[in-house]
């Protein structure tokens, strides 16, 4: 009897999963895959020895499938030697993830997370709502791997989202849309009404909020959030009041694909699966049988028009007025580079001219991102960032990849969250 009832509640749980086609569904013409491909080859460029180990980069390889077996077989032998210790439980459930769109073992990093996530609470009920996105890819991993001892800790982290006040944050609602829906479509027959309702309700309170930051051009958010947001939105069991046209967003995304916006690594990695038709929920489906490279057809597209050898003006400004921070100033400096300099150049001479201007890096799955300056570091603990605005409008874009333009004024606040 017990070998039947395994077979039973097996079944159950093979009845119970949805299929991973969208609800929404919308896809590249075929005229312009040419753009696709070459945005995939430049994010797998991108890997060699001496980059950061990404693994939401070799999750978009897998889903979309690689070109470069050289670029995916090294990510995956990085991602396997990480140590866990090191990882934050982000960091941990996305190269558990990747491991598992490789079709290799995650090993220890499985119950890692499962301890990780049993005693995880938030700082606050009014904790920041980024602080979440760690713990929504986590429940999403978990997910994954083993539902069904994941229903209670889902469970808690969905009434925990319930009782947050803070402002929302796409990237943290689409990632928890993706969790909770794996969840909702894995809940075994038989289980208690209560876990469908309470993510049933959570779900729609995130998507809700998601739609109504749906542009009129389509874009979600913004263009670098979008690409999460579209997963969000094809997944879920039921669509928001406000329609999406999912056509509308693709067109939108692929036109910027023609101007050159999509060229960090990472940015590729957030909008590339959802050009292929794919989500973080296929994952568990990819085949793992490739016995040659795929060379891609290019675009013929035209490259942006290279900018001119003329310099331009940038007024740089420094400033910390953070109550308890002993260390208060509010600095300016006007800095010539060359047109078309990326911001960090900006900031390498600034430095060079005035030392109170200078600073430190920390390099992330985005790239490079200013730690420090003027002696003075972010720090977790205190909720302390580098905030960098153009004017008073936050930059999409770190330092390495953001372009300003002559005479913009650009800020580097220090902020809490």
């Amino acid at each position: 009897m017990a070998g039947v009832a395994v077979q039973l509640l097996s079944l159950l749980w093979a009845m119970t999963e949805t299929s991973t086609q969208t609800q929404s569904s919308c896809s590249v013409p075929s005229a312009e895959q040419p753009l696709v491909n070459d945005i995939q080859v430049l994010m797998e460029s991108s890997v060699d020895n001496t980059t950061f180990p990404n693994p939401s980069v070799l999750l978009a390889m897998n889903l979309a499938g690689a070109y470069s077996l050289e670029a995916q077989k090294l990510l995956t032998y990085k991602l396997m030697a990480s140590d866990t210790a090191d990882l934050t439980i982000g960091q941990l459930a996305l190269t558990t993830m990747a491991l598992t769109s490789s079709c290799r073992d995650p090993g220890n990093k499985v119950s890692s997370l499962q301890t990780q996530m049993e005693n995880w609470a938030p700082s606050s009920l009014d904790a920041h709502a980024s602080s979440f996105y760690g713990p929504s890819v986590a429940i999403l991993a978990l997910c994954q791997n083993n539902p069904e001892t994941t229903l209670p800790i889902a469970a808690r982290f969905a009434k925990t989202l319930l009782a947050n006040s803070s402002p929302f944050n796409m990237d943290t609602g689409a990632m928890a849309t993706l969790a909770l829906t794996c969840m909702y479509n894995k809940i075994p027959i038989g289980s208690e009404e209560g876990y469908r309702a309470l993510f049933s309700q959570v779900l729609k309170n995130i998507v809700e909020n998601i739609s109504t930051r749906i542009q009129d051009d389509g874009i979600i958010g913004d263009i670098y959030s979008t690409g999460l947001a579209m997963q969000a939105l094809s997944v879920i069991p039921e669509q928001p009041n406000k329609e999406w046209n999912c056509q509308q967003t693709m067109d939108t995304v692929l036109d910027d694909i023609k101007e050159g916006i999509f060229h960090n690594p990472m940015s590729i990695a957030q909008i590339l699966p959802s050009l292929k038709g794919k989500t973080y929920l296929d994952v568990p489906h990819v085949s793992c049988t490739p016995d040659h490279e795929v060379q891609p057809t290019p675009s013929n597209y035209p490259s942006p028009v290279p900018t001119s050898t003329s310099n331009i003006t940038v007024i740089y400004t420094i400033n910390n007025q953070l109550r308890g921070v002993e260390l208060l100033f509010n600095k300016t400096i006007n800095v010539s580079v060359r047109r078309g300099s990326v911001l960090l150049i900006v900031l390498e001479e600034a430095q060079r001219k005035n030392p109170t201007f200078k600073f430190e890096t920390t390099m992330t799955s985005w790239g490079l991102m200013i730690s420090s300056i003027n002696n003075l570091t972010e720090n977790v603990n205190d909720k302390t960032y580098w905030q960098l605005l153009s004017g008073k409008t936050p930059l999409n874009e770190g330092a390495a990849d953001y372009i300003p333009f002559n005479h913009e004024h650009i800020t580097a606040n220090f902020t809490q969250y």
